[in-house]
């Protein structure tokens, strides 16, 4: 299906500002990106750089008062997600090198705090897939995906205690819950078509049976339309934007997903 998504975010900058964004989804297996478009308001020095998960990154320095940024991009990406029932677990001797660093604790995930929970949520259920999909409908019951949750920046702890939290929290307590039982697991940040309310959205993937698998606990069933722009161990290696020095007098954010191609 051809999606056209669109990021516009508006800043009022108090001093001249340094940022990172991570808005520009990049071409791969999975998605090509057939047009983008990317502008400045007022137009300012820019720079891109690929940083070590691959993410396309942008730094630049924001003037004071208003800035803005309007992105827009046109990409195929598969209807539906692919699954994949039984997918076996892969032992970590066997695991390719560049998965490695996704079986470690960050930040958001604390994984070595869930292996007990982990074992009890998933007991009799086959070692892989079987696993990440049963930690998937586990949190989809028991917490609560609320876009408007008043708590922020929570931890897979957080999460797990409050029971509720914005769809990168969800995220991160599926990948905390995976990584404790040696699945490789991380965080992908970017667009849902159809989701309600629309926004930014994030998901995680897990390695088995020798690939990356999508799982989604804010949805009810397997969806496709996802457009991904960035992934990492946790929400704080996909943010969006990141400024640096003094607070920003105030910022605001509209996103929209838009089918192209008639596809369902």
């Amino acid at each position: 299906m051809l999606l056209r998504t669109r990021c516009n975010l508006s800043f009022i900058v108090a001093d001249a500002t340094p940022f990172i964004l991570m808005l520009r989804p990049r071409s791969d297996a999975r998605q090509w990106v057939a047009h983008q478009s990317y502008n400045l308001a007022p137009g300012v020095p820019a720079a891109e750089f690929t940083d070590s998960y691959g993410n396309l990154c942008q730094r630049l320095v924001a003037p004071p008062g208003p800035f803005s940024v309007y992105t827009s991009a046109d990409v195929t990406t598969p209807a539906m997600i692919d699954v994949a029932p039984g997918a076996p677990f892969i032992e970590v001797q066997h695991l390719p090198d560049d998965v490695l660093t996704y079986l470690l604790p960050s930040r958001y995930c604390e994984s070595e705090l869930f292996n007990e929970m982990a074992t009890e949520i998933v007991a009799g259920v086959a070692p892989g897939y079987d696993q990440v999909a049963c930690i998937t409908d586990w949190i989809r019951r028991e917490v609560r995906f609320n876009p408007a949750s008043p708590y922020s920046h929570m931890a897979a702890t957080d999460v797990n205690e409050r029971r509720e939290g914005v769809c990168r929290d969800l995220a991160h307590l599926g990948i905390a819950l995976c990584r404790s039982l040696s699945i490789p697991t991380r965080m992908v940040a970017g667009y849902l078509h159809g989701l309600v309310p629309m926004d930014l959205h994030a998901w995680f993937e897990a390695f088995v049976g020798g690939r990356w698998y999508t799982f989604d606990p804010t949805q009810d069933a397997p969806r496709g339309g996802r457009v991904t722009v960035a992934v990492g161990h946790d929400a704080a290696n996909v943010a969006i934007f990141s400024q640096f020095g003094p607070p920003l007098v105030g910022n605001e954010m509209q996103v929209t997903v838009e089918l192209l191609d008639g596809a369902p």
